[in-house]
């Protein structure tokens, strides 16, 4: 959605072809298969919304999504001990997926320019290695609506047809199949690199308690892999209608159950602190456990491919997927879609070379939420064939120094938290100032237990 309100106003129309029949408004479907686990919109990303829907925000809130301040609103254990709630630096938006899905689908199909050909996928690019000239669909279960490019034959199923596009942009998602599609028109597979940290996720919504229904902080315990053995997390983070959405996870050897009845003793007995599981027991389980291994990461990279087809783009999660744990898809999807924005609008609707360059600009935040994932995902066992490198080793040693500074020095933490929000790239943390902090370390000693006030202890029915 975000990549067709980038182009609308550069073409004249745009086409979303989208396999599902979609809801009009907040509710489950089956292309987003994760959308039963938490998630949450880094800034950086917020950003690159507002950018392309102005007032987004406010619309998300009225909605019943919360706006929460990073890193005052978060009690979070990580690998180094747990983190002072500084003031606030940055944010994120809080919403269940179908919640976040529907404002911005909203928003986005109320452009004329914009249609939509749900319930169709698919099928393959139409064209030459030169140039992608549209995509062959299919229509799934009769369900072909509403537009100028559906053939006569409507929506009969198996009914194939052409979608001609002066630029097409695959934005379908982990699914993708545009490598096998760029070979079917005569060009070099692509170079694809996985690290797989092994990890399972199991969710479940809560009703929390009453008073605690809002203003509550997010709850994270990470891992410390320090610590050998399998890893295994949690977070708890307050969305809509006063609940709770919480995923556990846990890597090979260390998974959680998808039984109900498993959920919280799991968090309060696996993590490495029990104050999810705590939390959890004064609260109300709205739903069964929603488990899934999709947490691969997973990066195409297109921009090195020798040749390039004019009129074709790749974006979001179909040119790199990441680990779910660390919260950027959402966040590179949308500055991506910004980036799409800003090349065609700077090199002009059809001109030579102009595919080429989008793919090298989106790669640019690929990069970065790359760097972080798999930074930490290359040291689980059995996540690549050869393990982590000694740059890799040696990237780690001054991430988890700089995280132990974090834990007692407020200035590191926005730092840290400028290269997580995805505001800034992580060349921040080279500065001369920043490296001689690392050095020194944390400025207050270490805490020792969550710094969850008395009030939100109440609240939460702990005291």
């Amino acid at each position: 959605m975000l990549a067709a309100r980038a182009l609308a106003g550069l073409a004249d129309r745009v086409v979303v072809v989208e396999r599902d029949v979609l809801p009009d408004g907040p509710a489950p479907r089956r292309g987003l298969p994760q959308a039963r686990h938490a998630h949450m919109l880094w800034s950086g990303g917020v950003r690159a919304v507002e950018e392309l829907l102005p007032g987004v925000t406010e619309t998300f809130l009225a909605a019943g999504a919360r706006r929460t301040p990073v890193t005052t609103d978060m009690v979070v254990m990580g690998a180094r001990g747990w983190f002072r709630r500084w003031p606030e630096s940055h944010h994120v938006i809080l919403a269940g997926r179908d919640l976040l899905d529907a404002t911005i689908r909203a928003q986005v199909l109320a452009d004329d320019r914009i249609e939509v050909l749900s319930g169709v996928e698919v099928l393959g690019l139409t064209g030459d290695a030169g140039a992608v000239t549209g995509v062959r669909v299919r229509a799934r279960e009769g369900s072909a609506r509403a537009t100028s490019t559906a053939p006569d034959a409507g929506s009969a199923p198996d009914a194939e047809w052409m979608v001609p596009g002066g630029l097409v942009v695959d934005a379908t998602g982990r699914g993708s199949r545009a490598g096998r599609w760029l070979t079917e028109l005569g060009l070099t597979e692509v170079e694809r690199r996985e690290v797989d940290s092994g990890l399972a996720y199991a969710s479940r919504l809560f009703r929390a308690p009453e008073q605690a229904r809002s203003g509550y902080p997010i709850v994270n315990v990470q891992p410390d892999p320090r610590a050998g053995g399998p890893g295994r997390a949690g977070f708890l983070l307050p969305i809509e209608d006063g609940h709770w959405i919480v995923t556990l996870n846990g890597t090979r050897g260390g998974e959680p159950s998808a039984e109900n009845d498993d959920f919280v003793r799991f968090a309060r007995e696996e993590l490495r602190h029990p104050v999810i599981g705590e939390l959890l027991e004064q609260a109300e389980p709205v739903s069964d456990v929603a488990y899934t291994r999709a947490t691969v990461n997973r990066r195409h990279f297109y921009e090195r491919m020798p040749a390039w087809p004019e009129n074709f783009a790749v974006v979001g999660d179909a040119l790199a997927a990441y680990n779910p744990l660390y919260g950027h898809g959402l966040a590179v999807a949308a500055q991506s879609a910004v980036l799409l924005r800003d090349v065609v609008r700077r090199q002009g609707w059809g001109a030579a070379g102009l595919s080429r360059r989008v793919q090298k600009a989106v790669a640019r935040p690929v990069s970065t939420a790359w760097d972080l994932a798999v930074g930490q995902d290359v040291f689980c066992p059995g996540a690549t064939e050869d393990g982590p490198t000694l740059r890799d080793r040696l990237v780690a040693a001054y991430v988890g120094r700089l995280m132990l500074t974090a834990t007692g020095n407020g200035r590191i933490a926005r730092r840290v938290t400028d290269v997580t929000s995805l505001e800034r790239g992580p060349e921040v943390l080279l500065a001369p100032s920043v490296l001689l902090a690392a050095a020194r370390g944390p400025l207050k000693p270490a805490l020792t237990g969550p710094p969850l006030t008395g009030d939100e202890l109440k609240r939460a029915g702990l005291r």
